[in-house]
């Protein structure tokens, strides 16, 4: 998953496309050894057109595996949810994390999958799982302060998008939303 504003559903379903459109190049998953400089450059990345291309990259990266009918399965999956066919895309990463439950991103597919179905206790199990594949991946934690956001946890929202800045301090939107997170704490705590 990836970070956006408190906007509506269309905003989150076209940023979440982009990300699966720069998916579709060729990598390796999430233990591809190209990721530790890239998350290197992610993190020293001066602003976000500096770290889009990093960006990118890691996307695809996580996007690939080597296995031809994981790929498919993960292909499939993905056309399935751009269609906005949610409880296809959801058989599909289902079968797809049974097949291969040490691929990331099948997990954090899987957990996009049930946040858009509002199912946000699915979608922090899975956040969790690809988090435990993938401690740096900041799809996951940007998505788990959207999940936080959906159960109206604002301090865990803010936890999860400070995480974020973390690994990523150049990732657009997030630093938008924790100010806007932190306004909204601070009205309520006068």
């Amino acid at each position: 998953m990836r970070s956006s504003r408190f906007s509506c559903l269309p905003a989150k379903i076209a940023l979440l496309l982009l990300a699966l459109l720069y998916g579709m190049q060729a990598g390796a998953d999430q233990n591809d050894p190209r990721l530790s400089d890239l998350f290197r450059q992610l993190h020293d990345a001066s602003d976000p057109a500096a770290a889009a291309p990093i960006e990118d990259a890691i996307w695809r990266i996580w996007l690939h595996h080597d296995d031809p009918h994981a790929q498919q399965l993960m292909m499939r999956g993905v056309g399935q949810l751009n269609a906005g066919d949610l409880p296809a895309a959801l058989a599909t990463f289902t079968e797809l994390v049974k097949l291969t439950p040490d691929f990331a991103e099948a997990w954090n597919k899987r957990a996009t999958v049930y946040y858009l179905m509002e199912n946000y206790a699915a979608s922090e199990r899975d956040i969790q799982q690809t988090l435990k594949l993938e401690p740096l991946h900041f799809g996951a934690l940007s998505g788990r302060g959207l999940v936080k956001l959906g159960q109206r946890d604002l301090i865990g929202a803010r936890n999860a998008f400070n995480a974020v800045l973390e690994v990523y301090p150049a990732m657009t939107g997030v630093q938008r939303d924790l100010d806007q997170l932190n306004q909204l704490l601070k009205r309520n705590s006068i």
